[in-house]
């Protein structure tokens, strides 16, 4: 691994393994409702939507409406997209695929 996550450890390490063996939709569906409250589940998904307006150069008024994310939210995700480690950019370039 090229990347060295300022978060690594032995646990988070297991979490991405676990991750990576979900085979499909239902698998996601079943160990996301397990591992996060309905809340976490709804936050990323917001965070991800947020993230793809922003790579498409939706406006913070146009986001907050659509997502009912915070401006200071869309903000975060903003820095994200721009110094952070290339996450979103890298799972919205395959998701466009």
């Amino acid at each position: 691994m090229a990347y060295e996550s300022r978060f690594k450890r032995k646990d988070i390490d297991e979490l991405f393994k676990a991750v990576l063996l979900l085979e499909d939709e239902e698998d996601c569906y079943r160990f996301f409702e397990d591992i996060c409250t309905i809340n976490e589940i709804h936050a990323i998904a917001q965070r991800l939507e947020v993230a793809k307006l922003l790579s498409e150069k939706k406006t913070y008024s146009y986001i907050e409406n659509k997502t009912g994310a915070s401006t200071a939210t869309i903000s975060r995700i903003n820095k994200c997209l721009i110094y952070g480690a290339e996450g979103y950019q890298r799972i919205l370039a395959r998701m466009k695929q």
